[in-house]
């Protein structure tokens, strides 16, 4: 199993400051959304195959749950990539593609015309056992207990022995008060982009997030140097696009 670098000391941010993160990367230095995206959907990919899938995905078994939002539009960059791999990737999708946001829904459509198969949300309870689920269901933006099809995907998550490694946050996790909402993801790893959030260093955090990795989404450094944000922070990834969080 490959080993990331471990980092110590990270600041971390709150859902307003994270807000102003993904305003700047788009407004002030022009790097779009489909461009984060497709940083944290490779990375997603290539922590799933050396941390989980012993450096090898092909033949494995792999449930992608993606929500309508960037977080599932992440997702869905790492599907098409394990696919490409040589994975056996099922996606499962909380809402028709008509109710995606315009990137995730072309993540969505790459997909499609990809051959990769893509169910709704009420078809996961017959899934066959699994090697990996892939939580992209909600990130930072969660507003109250999850519901309706995103509940449902939780809910058959939970009840699986497979490892589940959720991109940014465990579904259903407030990032910003730490609230643990019912139902959640219990991840055994968390891949969280740009900075740590908040929420995650609150008491009772760590058995839902699992192993805390960190991946680079291309964030200039001096985005957090400059005000509001008025941030320290290092080359993180000076060695590697992805590292592990001491925390």
């Amino acid at each position: 199993m490959k080993t990331f670098p471990l980092v110590k000391n990270v600041p971390f941010v709150d859902t307003q400051q994270m807000i102003e993160v993904d305003r700047a990367m788009i407004e002030d230095y022009n790097i779009l959304l489909i461009q984060m995206m497709e940083n944290a959907g490779r990375n997603l990919a290539h922590l799933a195959r050396h941390r989980f899938l012993d450096g090898n995905p092909t033949g494995q078994h792999i449930v992608v749950m993606a929500g309508t939002g960037g977080n599932g539009g992440g997702a869905m960059v790492a599907a098409r990539r394990l696919h490409n791999y040589g994975a056996h990737v099922s996606v499962y999708l909380t809402a028709e593609s008509d109710r995606f946001t315009p990137i995730p829904k072309h993540q969505l459509d790459v997909l499609q015309r990809m051959g990769v198969t893509i169910h709704p949300a009420n078809k996961i309870q017959e899934e066959q056992p699994v090697d990996l689920i892939l939580d992209g269901i909600i990130g930072y933006s969660l507003k109250g207990a999850p519901r309706g099809n995103a509940k449902v995907m939780i809910e058959w998550a939970t009840g699986q022995t497979a490892p589940i490694l959720s991109l940014d946050a465990p579904s259903g996790i407030d990032t910003a008060t730490g609230q643990i909402f019912n139902p959640a993801i219990k991840a055994t790893a968390t891949m969280t982009l740009a900075l740590p959030k908040k929420g995650f260093f609150n008491p009772g955090m760590s058995a839902q997030i699992g192993e805390l990795y960190l991946a680079d989404i291309s964030v200039p450094a001096d985005l957090y140097s400059k005000p509001p944000l008025n941030l320290q922070v290092g080359n993180i990834f000076a060695e590697s696009d992805i590292v592990r969080l001491d925390y």
